[in-house]
């Protein structure tokens, strides 16, 4: 790898799911050597991976429809998974959070609950793991396992992936098709909201639907943020935020990190690895004009999506980077778009 090139802090991947469903924790150790994931050590030091969050998230039961098929087409529009209840998920949540731990303790990564342990990660080339929730039907309506997982590391939390929650309502998978769909934040989501805040945990709006979005733009007092979401205006999914939405987190000094996902990408929705990087820099460019310099970021997806052929895995981080500066972006931007701007935003919400 060009070592010119700076290092990549990533705001979403699902490797810690892919772990458990590979065994568990006693799994984890395959992580330092090489596994079947877009992440592990030997590729994050290939192509440059300083760390990201790292997601814990449930998968909902299998159901009677292939969505991978469904995506595929000119349009489609995927049911919401059923609710999950706490009792169903917290051992899979405590599963995920105890191989984040492992890995720790293999010395692959580090969680990080500080802006200066990221950085001196960064300059170690220690992987920096924030502990995120993507899904927050682990946390019971009294607020006690948010506080266990506070204590375990947790320092970034979505109040739904795409299922409804206690908390708010989750966005569904169609293209095309707008955000605005569904209920906001339910009262126990704006209670969620505010002890985030007060804790120093972020609020991920990614999977939130757009009443969600406003409500927690309402009551939040920190910046608004989007892990893992691209734009409206080019691909018109449901997932994806629409201008008015990006002015807004442009406004609160937030942040929004590119997906990689195929399917939020591409113009015609489809859930196909063949698109050019080309493609990715176009939405690059989009957020780039409205929200700035400061408040763009990378939120690849890795291990939770169908990534464009030219990455592949995390191994291939060279070859946007290398786009990115064909396209003309500086040494400045650069460094900003590859981590600086996490760090930035950080820096605002965990203090």
């Amino acid at each position: 790898m060009n070592q010119k090139l700076p290092l990549i802090f990533d705001g979403h991947n699902d490797v810690l799911s892919k772990i458990l469903q590979a065994g568990g924790v006693t799994e984890a150790d395959a992580f330092l050597s090489g596994m079947n994931t877009h992440i592990d050590l030997p590729k994050a030091s290939a192509g440059g991976f300083g760390g990201g969050f790292f997601a814990i998230w449930v998968a909902s039961p299998a159901e009677d429809f292939d969505y991978q098929t469904m995506m595929q087409q000119a349009e489609y529009d995927i049911p919401l998974p059923a609710p999950l209840h706490q009792q169903d998920v917290l051992t899979d949540v405590m599963h995920q959070a105890a191989i984040l731990l492992r890995l720790e303790a293999l010395g692959a990564l580090k969680i990080c609950t500080t802006v200066d342990q990221i950085r001196g990660c960064l300059q170690s080339g220690t992987i920096a793991a924030i502990m995120h929730i993507e899904g927050a039907e682990a946390i019971d309506s009294s607020f006690h396992s948010l506080d266990v997982l506070y204590r375990a590391g947790l320092r970034s939390i979505g109040p739904v992936w795409s299922r409804n929650t206690i908390f708010a309502d989750g966005v569904p998978f169609r293209f095309p098709g707008s955000p605005d769909i569904g209920n906001g934040l339910t009262p126990l989501g704006v209670e969620l909201v505010k002890r985030c805040n007060a804790m120093g945990i972020m609020v991920d709006l990614s999977h939130l639907n757009e009443k969600g979005f406003w409500d927690v733009a309402k009551h939040s007092t920190a910046p608004l943020v989007a892990t893992h979401s691209n734009v409206h205006e080019i691909c018109p999914h449901s997932r994806n935020l629409t201008d008015r939405q990006l002015a807004a987190i442009c406004e609160s000094k937030g942040m929004v990190g590119l997906n990689f996902a195929a399917c939020f990408l591409r113009s015609d929705g489809r859930m196909c690895s063949d698109i050019p990087i080309e493609q990715m820099i176009r939405h690059l460019d989009h957020l780039l004009n409205i929200l700035g310099e400061d408040c763009v970021g990378l939120g690849s997806d890795f291990d939770g999506a169908e990534i464009p052929d030219d990455i592949g895995d995390t191994s291939g981080l060279p070859v946007l980077r290398a786009a990115m500066k064909n396209h003309g972006y500086d040494d400045a931007l650069m460094t900003r778009l590859c981590h600086g701007n996490w760090l930035r935003l950080l820096e605002q919400t965990w203090t």
